[in-house]
Formats: C-alpha cells, structure tokens, sequence
C-alpha cells in the first residue's frame, strides 16, 4: 500500500501512482547534487522558540463538534512547536483524523515486476536536456539558480523539469532556513494521540492503480506539460524567499491575516497539474479528479466522526481551510456550523 500527502508532492508519489510504491528505494526517489555555497541567502530572522500556529475551527452540529487545525509549510527549522489549546482539545478527543491524501495499492509482486522498468524513470524522453525544452530565458534563469543553490551537477540536465523544479525548490528552502515538509507538527500531534491512546482514522482516499507496470512504461515515454511549473518554480526563489519566512514566521505566531495578505507565484498548482491533467492520468478513469476524491473522502470521514464522538480533532492544510470552496465550506455546505478562529 503506497500513499500520497494531500499536495503531492513533486519528485517523490506526484508523478504517477503507481511510482509510490518506489519510494523505499532512495537512488529512484532523490537527485545527488554538489554542496551549494550556504552564504548566498540574504538572512532574516526566523522566530524562534516555542510556537503555538494558528488557532482552531470549530465544526459542529447539536452538542458534537470537530477542531480542525490548520498546517503548513514550509516552517523555520529550528522552530519548536507547541499549542498548548491544540494539546488540551486534543486529550480530550475520541478520535483523531489523519490529514487528507490518497492511497494506491500496488502489492509486493507488481513492485518487484515495476523495477526493471523504474531505472531512469526521472529522465526526459528521448535524452532531450532541459536546454531543449525550456525557453531560452527560463533556461538563462535556471543556470543562475542552479549554480547558487545547487552547484556542479551535469546529470540533472538530464531530468524532466518537474523533477528538477522540486530538488531546486527543496534546496533553496534548506538555504533559507526552512524545511519543506513542517514534519515536526504532525509527529507531535502523533505523539499525543498514542500517549492518550485516542483512535486514529485514516482519511486517504482509495485510488485505483490496475496497470502500474504499464504506467510506469507509458510515463518514461510521455512528455509532460511542466514547463509552468519549473518556471514558477525560479520565480518563487528569486522573489519569494523573503515572504516565504514571513508566511513561515505569521503561521507560528497564529496571524492568518498576514499569510493571506501575501501572493506568490502558484508553484504547487502548476506542478500538480503537469500530472494531474497528463493524458497518463487522464486515461484511467480510477486516477481522474484526485483532489475531489481526496476532499469526499475526508469530508465522509469528518461526518462519521461528528456523529460518532462528542470531540474529534484533525489536521488539514491551512490552504484548503482557506480556500473558500474547500473543506470548511464543504463541510458549511452540508449544514454544519463552522467557525473561523479569531
């Protein structure tokens, strides 16, 4: 059983479903590159210390209700985070629910019949390099970035560019003092969860991979539409390092006015949809429409929750609680009661 996080994630499960089941082999699922020169960002302090993130949404109907809080990333590295509301609620839960995402079953046998044809499944068709793809000035700008955060590295001109826009994007946020993933969140929470032995729910959604092998086949073949997303990919890091941190720096302290006030190239979407919308994904009817079967899938868990426990507690990312047609509307849509924290 292979799974996906909610925005999946470029360069590790985005490519293809089936790919996730490749995960546990780190020479498939990472790019080597040179050291970069670590004094080329321009430092801003990040907070430090214990840190609380945004308040909760309260989901409810009659007297049983379900606190969402609300994660994001990127995050300080060295921020140590701790609500203390976030623990109170939590304790007192009947049930947690695990963050929104999708889940493929790929079995041990079809792995094994997949690696054959996993070896080089990063490179473009045909041996194109990115210079043969990309416009000349989106190429001009790459160089730039490359050489700042990720040094000599003549194999990667070799990959498609979705895959070289995530191991630039990650290193620019190793740089600048952030890390990509805000892990340390969803661990903590875990850890309450086991220390007072509250029942954990998975919300994945079941998607349906029956021809990994073929997939995987098709996908070394296909072009992909993902020059949108290398190139809002440069763009973030030549504008956005210094908003990122304060984005980062707005969710510890809990200020969503802030995080919202604050626009930036649309790397995540661009990149989701190279794959989401490729005509690899679009021909099998089990792998269209993902993101809506990720938010019917958690809003179904959410209303078996409400009407079995008097508290649940969950994570989603603050993105899709903000989005006004995402979860919390969603949820408003059925005739809960949903309020914003202050």
């Amino acid at each position: 059983m292979s799974s996906l996080p909610f925005r999946f994630t470029v360069g590790r499960c985005l490519v293809a479903l089936s790919l996730c089941a490749l995960n546990a082999m780190p020479a498939l699922a990472q790019t080597e590159s040179a050291p970069a020169d670590n004094n080329t960002i321009t430092e801003t302090i990040l907070v430090a210390g214990q840190r609380p993130g945004p308040g909760l949404w309260k989901v409810s109907k009659g007297d049983h209700v379900l606190w969402v809080f609300g994660t994001y990333s990127p995050l300080p590295k060295k921020m140590e985070w701790r609500s203390r509301e976030v623990e109170t609620i939590l304790a007192q839960s009947q049930e947690y629910l695990r963050p929104p995402g999708a889940t493929a079953k790929v079995g041990f046998f079809r792995q094994v019949a997949m690696l054959p044809f996993a070896v080089g499944f990063k490179k473009n068709p045909d041996g194109a390099q990115l210079k043969d793809l990309l416009p000349e000035p989106v190429y001009a700008r790459w160089l730039v970035l490359k050489k700042k955060y990720i040094g000599d590295d003549d194999g990667i001109e070799r990959e498609r560019p979705i895959f070289v826009a995530d191991t630039l994007f990650n290193k620019g946020l190793e740089q600048a003092g952030l890390t990509p993933e805000g892990e340390e969140v969803r661990q903590t929470i875990e850890k309450i969860v086991k220390k007072n032995k509250i029942k954990m729910t998975s919300t994945l959604a079941k998607l349906e991979v029956d021809d990994p092998v073929k997939m995987l086949r098709e996908f070394k073949k296909t072009p992909l539409d993902d020059v949108a997303c290398f190139s809002n990919t440069l763009a973030r890091l030549e504008d956005d390092i210094d908003a990122m941190r304060v984005r980062a720096n707005a969710w510890a302290k809990g200020d969503l006015a802030a995080i919202q006030k604050i626009s930036y190239a649309d790397r995540d979407g661009a990149c989701d949809s190279a794959i989401l919308n490729s005509a690899l994904l679009q021909s099998r009817p089990g792998l269209r429409s993902v993101e809506a079967q990720v938010m019917e899938s958690w809003v179904a868990a959410a209303e078996n929750a409400l009407a079995a426990n008097a508290t649940t507690f969950a994570t989603v990312p603050l993105k899709e609680l903000l989005d006004p047609k995402g979860y919390m509307a969603a949820l408003q849509a059925k005739g809960y009661v949903v309020e914003k924290p202050e």
